[in-house]
């Protein structure tokens, strides 16, 4: 064993720390690589060992011997795999160590120290890490820098952000700019693009910029370009990775688990805030002079002092202090009165917020108030500074939604709308910026400040409200707010939600999982170099590859960095290695082996050339005899590169081994290119030499064809930019021109060939190579195209006239420039770029369309607008107006924005930047465009020409981009569009014209076909003409096929057209005739026709046009022209009303009384719809200029007439027009035949029943009114004739104002004839103008004008009108002067002589006579009325929608009389209801004005007489108008005015307004009428009527009012008998969609909500309500149910028996147990027992346990008690006892303010029945105004009991027991029915003896016992009440269930039984058979006890046992039996 094995042996029983410290190397190398594999082997990182090991690398690491220390670095990289994050308390000594000693070492080395610093980093070691780093970018070794920071990016590149702090890196970063080492700058610049990767490159400029030079700065944002995506971490640390074994166990039996990264694919957003250092400005800002500033009197002075302040806040991030001296400062200067100051301090506000972020919160919410008021002003500058302030107070975090909500609420109501405006905007965006935790928290205090908003009167403060809902509803959804937003009406409701659907975004998921990183961590560590990033070495990828298999070396990176762009997805082998590995002689001399001759290589080795050349021949016959030549080309290329060797001087040699490599790369399958790259610099230099350039280029182009030329060019440039001779420059060039002739340039990449040019050849000193250059970018050019301008722009002025010349010599061939020869290698292979028209290269400008430029596209400043647009062409120019569609959409949409800019000037900008935006990013901009190209055309209907023509220069640049067809759609469109002026239209045919003048087939063209042939019916001549030069051109380059397929869908005048044009073409004449005479149906739409002028030389022959030298032509040829275009149209119909929409024409016409002469657009829009309507030689008849067509054509309408006459209805409005234009002019001879036609028209459609339309009426009837005064007599006349037929035939009511209108004429003959025509229908038609008399005053004021013929005619008309009206016409006359009235008496006095002549009686007479026979006949003509307005209410229009709704004019002519104004007197009032129960809609309207004026005057004396006979007729009125409703409704839906149904709203609203009046409304009245509001409520048509909106409220109002005024009784009763379901045929038709069921579901809910509103007042209503018709009506709804369906509907909570249980309730609730005394209608013994006795019951015992019972009021029992008939000592109570008690109890109530009217009411009913008490005495005690007030009030009862307004509904008291002569339970008060007092048993005497038996007493309302049978005292009874609803008295119940009632009442019968049978008793009671179970009890009247004999025979007189149901008919029998006994 030698003495060195001895040492290393013993030093193995060493410590550790020995070993490794041991002063020989070898022992301290075997200690590291046994530490190493200990370390290895340890598998627990709590291992003891662990914590041995690690202080010892402190001092192994800093090894001055390199092995040594490599292999120390072993051992650490060992120790920190095995470690856990325990072992970073060693991280700061050993990182220190390392980067002391290691990053200066060996490659190897300074590796194993970069991976060692990674594992600390694994282990969260991450501050020692960084803080080695700064210690190393310090090193003055510029060698050891570059390891820190390449280690540093590829910790931020394998660990991200989270892991490595930005912030630290930053810090570092600026000292590493101005390095003097350029790979450390390098690599710097690396580490910052990919800290841009990790927190984005705003943040990294902002922070790092401002600190670099400024080439740094620019190769920067270059290199920034390449950094896309974002980054994914690929490694984790330690402690990541612990749990993932976990997650995988898992993952196999559930599936996998998502790890931290895989859930949060994006990174964590770094905020910039974060990773800047605060900065101090308090200080600064005292030095500067601030607080003397802001206090100077000048403004520019405080400015600036503000300004200073601005720029010190305007840091990133500010050290917090003491600002509040300073906000208070800032507050005063907010409200400075110049605005400049005022702006300044607010930006301060903002950068201040910005910066102290938390620390300025306290400030931000004393500013706010004072900022929000602020908004109010309306500078831009001030309002900009307040929004972006406010917006970073929010941002900033000084401000949350929580502590802004009182700010908020005072801001929205400051009267200023602006203020609540831009308050509300700004909530919005805090909205949208905060999370949903915060929006959730505070949305319950912000909903209602928005609901309130959204009825401001200004419309900007509701818009931004609804966006403030929005953006709360797009954050929490609509759940919470459902509740707030009930309250909207459906209309806001759906904007909201449409505004809601527009924010929302779909959530883009993005799916990824994590990359393994043990892999990574454990396998061979791959270095990676910063400097990497750096120059297009790769692209930069959202996540890091991780490469396996060692590093590659960095040459041999850098040479393939060409061909690493390549991007194919097909194949997935590895790419080929082209970097050649060195090889010796030897090893080639090897591998040849047999391959060749060794007498050949030992030659080739020969310094004889003869002997040389002798070899390379035989080695070429060797090499071309071959077989297998594929498997050797490498080697034997490697021989001839090695032998000769590319040194070789002698030229044939050097000439056969070119060709040798020039056989073997032709002819082998696969060419490497290793053997490329080992040729390529000898061929360079061969090229070079004159001799033997013709085999070099050879070989080179071979070379081309075997791995293409894109390889080789790339290749070439390196070598000829840095060879030494010029030559290889200058004759390369030559060649690569040789080569782009032959290759063309799709294989190349035009950029690098470009710069190549540019730096290298352009830029030589030698001529040929400038030349050679000049020739190679003609080359290119002719590939290309002139686009390669662009790139050579900044080339000298010499060398660019050089090269235009060129590139003529070189035109630009395009698509025609086919290469001459191919690659053969694959095309997977190459770097293969897109071909021809597009293969220069586009630049991506992504990275400069920023979101700042995108912003200040938008800005509200002109100019910034205009600086983006022009930033926008500047990137366009940098990128050589090449780039690439990526980013670009965003930038589209802000220029199409600007296309709309106020700013024309702005707008030009934007159409230029468009155009070059699309040339320079070609075809691809239609898709990244957005369709902006239809704005473009928009432009187009500017009226300025420089606008219009900036447009086309846009869409010449489209055009180049894209090709016409990609246009057309877009083209087509904008023809068609209306806003495009005739300018515009113009301009867009001529350009159209002018690109397809230059195509010579297009088939899209005939797209553009039918907007062109429309426009040739343009009102514009200059349209007309360019549109005709465009079909011509269209129809050029369409082919024949298209053409047909497309004239089968045109017509009319556009199908003549296309005829005339396509003539010269003969082949195709005969299939279009055969398509025009198929063609059938009007012609497409067009907005304008042809002016009717032919001033431009255009002459019109039905609807075709012809040139102007076709007049010259005979007359002959161009009849035989017309007679065979009549012939070819004679079998189409006469009028096409198949696509007819009459509804929308008739929506178009203004009515107006007044008539206005017709414009052109109305004239050119009659022609337009005539020639869409009309049969073509109609229309051109009625259109032409000749009045004998003209009347041609209407004696064609004439023959269609009978046949035709439904298709004439449709088009009626278009004929009436037609009419109305021929009134208008001046040729007679067509007026008369019009006159003639019209009425033969007007009598067909007499006979169709149809009435002309509103909109009809309004087109003829002013016209044929103003011209009536035609100048010549018989057209006078038979205008006349025309009018009254028109009259006759349609509504007078329709007429009248048109004719009324008429007589404020000019024209005096007009004003006579419309003077007469309103005398005709007064005299014809009175009754249907009975509401528009008043108007005679204006006939009645003709009689003042000077005109002695307008003055006779109008005392004519009048004396018409007094013989129909009598002496009522002087009340419509108005007022006369004297000498007026004297003309008009004498006038009247002559027609009553004239009438008693002819004997037509007086006056008025007739008209009185047929008043009489209405109301005679009034039962047949309601029913006729009825069935009239059924046929009115149902469908009453067809398909041609006639109006038959003047049938029922027709009848009330024969049965309403001939006027039915009325006179004076009560006759008014009944024929306004005659008028309303059988007039039309239109006239009941008159009818109610007549009643609305009559309750008027009624109600304004509510004690007069008036009111008393209103309130008789209540009743009938208001049947009136309940039946009135459903016609006027009715008579709206059919699209008439909805005046009458406003006018029996308010008739109705106004009588249920007077108490009176609805009380006396009578319960089946009252049913029919609220039946019928619910329906209409309910019916869906009613909002879409003419003022819906407003007839929905006032029908909700007028409900309200009735539950309100009318009866209670019967509004409980009605209602609840509404619950039921409702007759099928009371319901309008059912929509499609809607079921009965559902119908009545919603009728149903309605009538709920009326009882609700009814049983909610009842506590202080109930003793208005008479509760056993409650009662009743509860009962028979429960029975109708039966128990099963009330227990099935129980469960499904059905809602009206529901509600049903709750009037119950509610009912018990308040009477308590004496609601059993109300069961007087209820058949309580009936079996099964009814219902709602359970149900009372089970009330009863419900409240009674939850102590709810009310004690009932003065009229009712507190409850049943217990029975007191054990209790004979209770009746010993004195009468007057009692009744002194019942007086204190009233007196009570009279004290108290709630029952003082009741108590009065009660006391005065005392007076009345016992007159002789006094009941003053019982009041000796109270004050004297107590007993005038007592006084006062029975007096004032007294008077409203004689005046029958007695309150009948108010309980009376429990008589006195004096009134009794019977033992009977004292009364129970009831409310009062519908029934008459009995007279008919005026007294009764019967004697009284107590002795026989006795019967238990009740308890009186104040629970006090009562002695019925003591008393002797008589009264009578008198009906003292006035009202038809006559109190009435009905024994009560005593103590008790029902059943001991029943035993009760069954054990008086026995004693009845038992007693006297001679003694008789008359019944107490009797019934009134007029109204149903209305009972009356009569008190009798007790004589003296003289003992009278009773007259009545004995026994119980017989009743109807039915009738006398409940416990009342009991009581009466046991009543009439016990006074039998007696």
């Amino acid at each position: 064993m030698s003495e060195e094995e001895k040492l290393l042996k013993d030093a193995k029983k060493l410590p550790w720390e020995d070993r490794l410290l041991h002063k020989n190397w070898k022992v301290r190398n075997e200690a590291n690589i046994d530490l190493a594999s200990v370390c290895d082997s340890i598998t627990d990182p709590k291992d003891s060992r662990l914590r041995d090991f690690g202080p010892l690398f402190k001092k192994t690491v800093t090894d001055s011997n390199a092995p040594v220390q490599e292999k120390a670095l072993d051992a650490l990289i060992a120790f920190l795999r095995a470690a856990d994050a325990d072992a970073a308390r060693y991280a700061k000594e050993i990182c220190d160590a390392i980067v002391s000693k290691c990053l200066t070492g060996r490659p190897k080395t300074v590796e194993k120290a970069q991976a060692a610093f990674m594992l600390w980093v694994e282990l969260e070691a991450v501050d020692a890490f960084l803080d080695a780093m700064e210690k190393g970018i310090k090193n003055k070794v510029a060698k050891a820098v570059v390891p820190a920071v390449d280690v540093m990016f590829q910790a931020l590149s394998d660990f991200g952000a989270k892991i490595v702090p930005p912030k630290r890196i930053l810090k570092m970063l600026p000292e590493l700019f101005d390095h003097q080492d350029q790979n450390v700058r390098a690599s710097s610049k690396g580490l910052t693009l990919e800290l841009c990767r990790w927190i984005g490159k705003d943040p990294v400029k902002s922070i790092l910029f401002e600190k670099m030079r400024d080439t740094m700065k620019k190769e920067l944002e270059a290199e920034l370009v390449n950094v896309t995506g974002t980054a994914k971490p690929s490694r984790k640390i330690r402690s990541e990775q612990d749990k993932e074994p976990e997650q995988e166990a898992m993952s196999e039996v559930v599936g996998p688990v998502p790890t931290a990264e895989s859930s949060t694919d994006a990174p964590p957003e770094i905020d910039e805030y974060e990773l800047v250092d605060p900065v101090d400005i308090l200080t600064p800002l005292e030095k500067s002079g601030f607080w003397d500033g802001v206090k100077a009197t000048k403004w520019s002075e405080r400015k600036d002092a503000v300004a200073e302040l601005t720029k010190f806040a305007s840091t990133k991030r500010i050290a917090p202090g003491d600002f509040t001296e300073v906000c208070r400062t800032l507050k005063k200067l907010i409200t400075d009165v110049n605005i400049a100051v005022a702006v300044e301090a607010i930006q301060a506000i903002g950068n201040l917020a910005s910066g102290l972020r938390l620390h300025f919160s306290g400030s931000s919410r004393f500013l706010l108030p004072v900022l929000l008021e602020k908004l109010k002003e309306k500078k831009p500058t001030l309002m900009e500074s307040l929004t972006q302030t406010l917006q970073a107070m929010h941002r900033a975090g000084c401000l949350n939604l929580v502590d802004i909500v009182e700010d908020v609420r005072t801001a929205t109501k400051n009267k200023v709308p602006l203020v609540r405006s831009l308050t509300l905007n700004w909530v919005t965006f805090c909205t949208e910026t905060s999370n949903k935790a915060v929006v959730l928290k505070v949305h319950k205090d912000y909903v209602p400040i928005f609901m309130e908003c959204l009825n401001d009167m200004t419309p900007e403060v509701r818009d931004a409200a609804f966006s403030a809902l929005a953006a709360i509803a797009k954050l929490v959804g609509m759940r919470p707010l459902e509740r707030s937003l009930e309250k909207l009406d459906d209309v806001r409701r759906k904007k909201l939600s449409e505004m809601i659907m527009g924010h929302e975004v779909v959530p883009v998921q993005t799916s990824g999982g994590s990359v393994p990183s043990l892999e990574a961590s454990e396998g061979a560590f791959v270095r990676k170099s910063a400097a990497s990033m750096l120059t297009g070495k790769r692209p930069v990828q959202a996540a890091p590859v991780i490469k396996k298999g060692g590093s590659i070396k960095s040459g041999a990176n850098k040479k393939s960095d060409g061909t690493g762009q390549l991007k194919s997805s097909k194949t997935i082998e590895a790419p080929e290695d082209v970097e050649p590995a060195e090889m010796g002689l030897e090893e080639i001399e090897r591998r040849l082996g047999s391959l060749l001759q060794l007498e050949i290589i030992s030659q080739l080795k020969s310094t004889i050339w003869k002997e040389r050349l002798e070899a390379i021949s035989l080695l070429k016959q060797q090499v071309e005899g071959l077989q297998e030549l594929d498997q050797s080309v490498e080697i034997l290329i490697r021989l001839l590169c090695a032998l000769p060797g590319w040194s070789e001087k002698n030229v044939q040699v050097q000439q056969q081994v070119i060709e040798v490599i020039t056989y073997i790369a032709s002819t082998v399958t696969k060419f490497p290119k290793k053997c490329v790259v080992l040729c390529l610099l000898g061929i360079s230099e061969r090229v070079a030499d004159i001799k033997t350039r013709a085999h070099a280029m050879k070989c080179l182009t071979t070379f081309c064809e075997a791995v293409g030329p894109g390889f080789i060019f790339e290749r070439i440039y390196k070598i000829m930019k840095e060879h030494k001779n010029p030559k290889v420059l200058s004759e390369g060039i030559v060649w690569m021109v040789s080569a782009v002739e032959d290759f063309g340039v799709s294989h190349l990449k035009l950029k690098d060939l470009i710069d190549f040019c540019k730096e290298t050849g352009l830029q030589s000193s030698a001529a040929a190579t400038r030349n050679a250059t000049i020739k190679l970018l003609g080359v290119v050019h002719k590939f290309v195209g002139p686009d390669i301008k662009g790139f050579l722009a900044d080339v000298k002025p010499a060398l660019l006239s050089a090269l235009d010349t060129e590139y003529e010599k070189n035109p630009f061939e395009g698509a025609s420039a086919v290469p001459k020869k191919t690659v053969r290698a694959s095309e997977s292979n190459l770097s293969v770029t897109v071909g021809g028209l597009d293969s220069l290269p586009r630049e991506d400008i992504s990275g400069k369309i920023t979101p700042t430029l995108l912003k200040s596209l938008e800005s509200p400043d002109w100019k910034v607008r205009l600086e983006s647009i022009e930033a926008v062409t500047k990137i366009l120019e940098e990128a050589n107006k090449r780039i690439q569609p990526t980013g670009t959409v965003e930038l589209f949409g802000a220029l199409r924005g600007r296309l709309s800019d106020s700013n024309k000037n702005l707008v030009m900008a934007t159409l230029t930047t468009i155009g070059s935006v699309a040339t320079a990013m070609g075809p691809a901009v239609e898709k990244s465009s957005k369709g902006i190209l239809s704005d473009v055309l928009k432009c187009l209907g500017d009226n300025k020409k420089h606008m219009r023509e900036c447009t086309l220069n846009a869409l010449d640049s489209w055009l180049g981009a894209v090709h016409l067809d990609k246009m057309v759609p877009c083209i087509t469109l904008a023809l068609t569009d209306t806003k495009l002026g005739a300018e515009g239209r113009k301009d867009l045919f001529d350009w159209l014209s002018k690109q397809l003048a230059g195509v010579s087939d297009f088939s899209d063209a005939v797209y553009l076909l039918k907007p062109a042939c429309s426009a040739m019916t343009d009102k514009s001549s200059d349209v007309r003409k360019a549109a005709e030069t465009c079909i011509n051109e269209i129809l050029r380059v369409s082919g024949q096929e298209t053409i047909e397929k497309i004239l089968k869908d045109m017509h009319g005048p556009a199908l003549a057209l296309v005829v005339e044009r396509l003539k010269p073409y003969g082949a195709f004449q005969e299939s279009f005739e055969s398509a025009k005479v198929m063609s059938v149906g009007p012609t497409s739409k067009s907005s304008s026709r042809v002016g009717k002028s032919t001033s431009n030389g255009v002459m019109k022959h039905g609807n075709r046009t012809m040139p102007s030298r076709a007049i010259v032509t005979k007359g002959s040829k161009t009849e035989s022209v017309t007679s065979v275009q009549d012939i070819a149209v004679q079998s189409h119909a006469l009028f096409y009303v198949k696509d007819s929409n009459k509804e929308d024409r008739e929506r178009m016409v203004v009515r107006r009384f007044k008539f206005e002469e017709p414009r052109l657009e109305q004239i050119q829009d009659l022609e337009n719809d005539m020639m869409r309507y009309l049969r073509e030689d109609l229309h051109r008849r009625l259109l032409s200029t000749d009045f004998k067509k003209q009347v041609e054509g209407l004696e064609m309408l004439q023959k269609a007439l009978p046949s035709l006459a439904k298709e004439i209805i449709e088009v009626l409005d278009v004929l009436l027009r037609w009419f109305v234009l021929q009134f208008c002019k001046s040729n007679t001879t067509c007026l008369l035949k019009v006159l003639e036609f019209l009425p033969e028209l007007f009598d067909t459609l007499k006979d169709e029943a149809y009435s002309l339309t509103e909109s009809e009426a309004a087109i003829f009837l002013p016209c044929l009114i103003e011209k009536s005064g035609h100048n010549i007599e018989k057209v006078r006349e038979k205008m006349r004739e025309l009018t009254k037929q028109i009259v006759t035939i349609c509504s007078a009511s329709k007429s009248f104002p048109y004719i009324l209108e008429g007589l404020r004429s000019k024209n005096n003959r007009t004003r006579i004839e419309c003077v007469d025509l309103v005398g005709f229908i007064i005299d014809h038609h009175g009754a249907e103008i009975s509401g528009q008399l008043k108007s005679l005053q204006i006939v009645a004021s003709l009689t003042a004008e000077r005109d002695g013929e307008i003055r006779k005619a109008a005392l004519n008309t009048l004396a018409l009108g007094y013989k129909i009206l009598g002496e009522d016409i002087w009340r419509y006359v108005g007022k006369l002067t004297d000498a007026q009235k004297s003309m008009l008496d004498d006038r009247f006095k002559w027609k009553v002589r004239e009438m008693e002549k002819k004997k037509e009686g007086r006056p008025g007479e007739a008209r009185a006579a047929l008043r009489r026979s209405v109301r005679e006949n009034s039962s047949d003509v309601a029913e006729q009325s009825g069935e009239v307005s059924r046929s009115v209410s149902g469908p009453i229009y067809s398909s041609y929608r006639k109006n038959y709704g003047h049938s029922e004019l027709q009848m009330d002519r024969q049965l309403v009389p001939q006027s039915l104004a009325g006179v004076n007197g009560p006759t008014d009032w009944n024929e306004a209801l005659d008028i309303i129960s059988f007039g039309s809609p239109e006239q009941s309207v008159e009818g109610m004005k007549v009643v609305c004026h009559e309750l008027a005057q009624a109600t304004s004396d509510p004690d007069g007489s008036a009111m008393d006979e209103l309130v008789k007729d209540s009743d009938r009125l208001v049947s009136c108008l309940a039946n009135k409703v459903a016609k006027t409704f009715d008579f709206s839906l059919t699209g008439a005015s909805s005046r009458s149904c406003k006018y029996v709203l308010n008739t109705l609203m106004q009588t249920f307004q007077n108490k009176r009046l609805a009380h006396a409304v009578k319960e089946s009245t009252l049913d029919s009428l609220i039946t019928e509001l619910l329906l209409w409520l309910l019916d869906e048509r009613v909002p879409h009527m003419d003022d819906g909106s407003q007839l929905l409220k006032a029908l909700n109002v007028l409900m309200l009012k009735i539950l309100d005024n009318a009866d209670r009784t019967s509004s409980f009763v009605v209602l609840i008998n509404l619950l039921r379901p409702l007759d099928p045929s009371r319901w309008p038709s059912l929509a499609s969609n809607e079921s009965f069921a559902s119908r009545n579901q919603k009728f149903s809910d309605l009538v709920v909500k009326c009882l609700i509103k009814l049983t909610k007042v009842l506590q202080s209503t109930i003793y208005e309500v008479d509760l056993d018709r409650i009662l009743q009506s509860i009962h028979l709804y429960l029975q109708d149910l039966g128990m099963e369906e009330i227990r099935r509907r129980a469960g499904a909570d059905d809602k009206p028996l529901r509600m049903v249980k709750t009037v119950l309730h509610e009912l018990v609730k308040l009477r308590g147990a004496a609601i059993k005394g109300h069961l007087s209608m209820v058949p309580i013994d009936m079996k099964p027992q009814p219902i709602i006795l359970a149900y009372i019951d089970l009330n009863l015992e419900t409240l009674a346990a939850a102590r709810m019972l009310t004690s009932s009021g003065p009229g009712g029992q507190t409850h049943w008690g217990d029975s007191v008939a054990n209790n004979p000592s209770s009746g010993t109570h004195s009468a007057d006892a009692q009744l002194k008690q019942e007086l204190a109890a009233i007196f009570k109530k009279i004290g108290d303010k709630q029952t003082c009217t009741i108590g009065l009411y009660e006391l005065y009913r005392i007076t009345q029945l016992y007159p002789k008490v006094d009941i003053f005495s019982q009041l000796q005690n109270a004050s004297e105004a107590f007993r005038t007030y007592i006084r006062d009030g029975l007096a004032q009862m007294e008077k409203n009991a004689a005046a029958g307004r007695t309150p009948a509904s108010l309980p009376m008291p429990t008589p006195p027991p004096v009134a009794l002569t019977i033992s009977s339970p004292d009364f129970t008060p009831l409310s009062p029915v519908h029934t008459n007092a009995l007279n008919d048993a005026k007294s009764l005497n019967v004697k009284s003896d107590p002795t026989n038996f006795n019967l238990p007493p009740s308890y009186s309302e104040d629970s006090r016992a009562i002695n019925a049978l003591t008393s002797s005292r008589g009264f009578t009874s008198e009906n003292s009440l006035g009202d038809q609803r006559n109190e009435r008295f009905i024994t009560g119940v005593t103590s008790g269930t029902l059943d001991a009632i029943r035993e009760r009442m069954r054990s008086m019968q026995l004693a009845a039984a038992a007693g006297n049978p001679d003694a008789g008793s008359r019944p107490l009671m009797s019934m009134n058979d007029s109204l149903n179970h209305g009972f009356s009890s009569q008190i009798p009247h007790a004589s003296d006890r003289s003992g009278a004999e009773n007259t009545v025979q004995s026994g119980v007189l017989p009743m109807d046992e039915k009738a006398l149901s409940g416990l009342q008919a009991r009581m009466e029998r046991l009543k009439s039996g016990a006074i039998e006994h007696l």
